[in-house]
């Protein structure tokens, strides 16, 4: 059966549609719509749901969230009747998604599944997603912030309850900064002097190590320059991750890289720990979440650790990033939609649940004023009695929202990885790492049956 397109999109795909997924941050907001594929199974009808009165139930959650389960025994012990059974899975293209994808091609999906928000629209593009509006989920908005929830809203559809994000902030070694004599940076300039600094200070010692193969982290630093590598355009996708803001971002790491001034070394391996340990690194420019994988692999760096905002392009336009960020969805081909969504907007809305995933190290949470609300607004000793998250409270109100995902995003992240630490590891310029996945991101959306173009001749 095949329908009329959404304003537009393009119907490319040679693939017979029983219905037409329109997607992307832009729709939330008035924009056009970006995805078009095919259900691969019947959703319940608005409203509906398998449960009989009174019957016991159970949903299935597949996760990878540290805490998670805490907060998913305090649902179980407050509701007998609607139990939730936590099937922990793999993170990651190559491991759970690669699982829920078959089980939405197989009609055998969890009833809900925790999905990143850049991966959210290529299971738009599979039909795996509930669109949860006729369920009146609308009247939960207010509950969340703003840019989280439009992250899961396609063709002003919500198909998915935010849960966490990744608000970006720079953590750094307070003590050493003091000692050598070194101001904390405000602005990249600062941090490039800062830099240098540091390695006049102590031989052994960077200010912060490049990773070559983390390209969600260099995504991040291209956002906050003020990149939009994807775009609505002429019915389909724009993509240009060749802007002038990307190559302002990828020269000045260029030139920090070929001077020696940062470390080219992978972030969240054990070498790296081990240099936390030994305050031979001693910046972070992170996320949110990074305060546990701070607190978990350099406890004997106790007490002697600040946070302060991103550095700058521009002191005037103050601006910061997004690192990470997920969403509950609820799964298409759940008997128990109701069910399934009491329990996404509970999980993600209630403080006790809330406190309990804070403490697990989940992220920023969607929650709407969660600094003062949650534990978030403790001092920490870690942090040297610093209370550090209204630091990344005043971040995530410096987010740019507008920027978009791609349905294809997990293979141009898989890509940047590979391009990245090529240039890195010849010393070549990062930008030709940009413009390699550039291409192979259009190619990639083409391979969809979706109308894609490339800036800067790239098409």
């Amino acid at each position: 059966m095949s329908v009329p397109a959404p304003e537009g999109v393009t119907m490319s795909s040679p693939v017979t549609r029983r219905s037409v997924l329109a997607g992307g941050a832009a729709a939330a907001l008035g924009g056009t719509g970006l995805l078009a594929g095919c259900t691969t199974g019947a959703a319940p009808p608005p409203g509906r749901s398998d449960r009989k009165p009174g019957e016991k139930i159970t949903l299935t959650f597949w996760n990878w969230v540290p805490g998670m389960s805490a907060a998913v025994d305090l649902w179980n012990k407050q509701n007998p009747d609607v139990q939730v059974h936590l099937d922990n899975i793999v993170p990651g293209g190559s491991g759970g998604y690669a699982k829920m994808h078959a089980a939405v091609r197989t009609q055998s999906a969890p009833d809900l599944a925790q999905i990143e928000y850049h991966i959210l629209p290529s299971f738009m593009l599979d039909g795996g997603l509930l669109d949860l509006t006729d369920y009146g989920v609308e009247k939960y908005r207010h509950l969340f912030v703003p840019w989280q929830w439009r992250q899961g809203v396609f063709d002003r559809r919500v198909r998915s309850i935010p849960q966490a994000s990744g608000p970006m902030g720079m953590f750094y070694r307070a003590d050493l900064f003091a000692k050598w004599g070194i101001p904390v940076p405000k602005t990249w300039a600062q941090y490039r002097d800062a830099a240098a600094k540091v390695r006049k200070a102590d031989p052994k010692a960077y200010i912060m190590a490049f990773p070559p193969a983390n390209s969600a982290y260099q995504t991040g630093l291209a956002w906050q320059a003020g990149a939009h590598w994807f775009r609505a355009a002429d019915g389909g996708w724009r993509v240009d991750m060749v802007d002038p803001a990307t190559k302002r971002m990828s020269d000045y790491w260029d030139e920090m890289l070929h001077e020696k001034l940062v470390l080219a070394e992978q972030d969240q391996q054990s070498g790296w720990f081990a240099q936390l340990q030994r305050g031979q690194i001693v910046s972070w420019v992170g996320p949110q979440w990074g305060d546990a994988i701070l607190m978990g692999n350099a406890a004997g760096t106790a007490g002697k650790w600040k946070v302060a905002l991103m550095p700058q392009w521009d002191e005037d336009q103050p601006a910061a990033s997004n690192w990470g960020g997920s969403s509950t969805a609820v799964m298409a081909n759940t008997k128990y939609p109701q069910e399934a969504i009491r329990f996404a907007v509970w999980l993600n809305t209630n403080l006790d649940s809330v406190n309990l995933l804070i403490k697990g190290g989940y992220g920023w949470p969607a929650l709407a004023g969660a600094y003062g609300r949650t534990i978030l607004n403790q001092p920490n000793k870690f942090f040297a009695g610093q209370r550090y998250n209204e630091v990344f409270a005043t971040a995530d109100k410096q987010i740019d929202d507008s920027w978009l995902w791609s349905p294809t995003t997990s293979s141009t992240l898989d890509s940047l990885n590979a391009t990245i630490a090529a240039e890195v590891n010849s010393g070549g310029k990062l930008i030709d790492a940009f413009r390699a996945s550039q291409r192979q991101t259009v190619d990639d959306l083409r391979s969809k049956g979706l109308k894609a173009t490339g800036a800067g001749g790239e098409s």
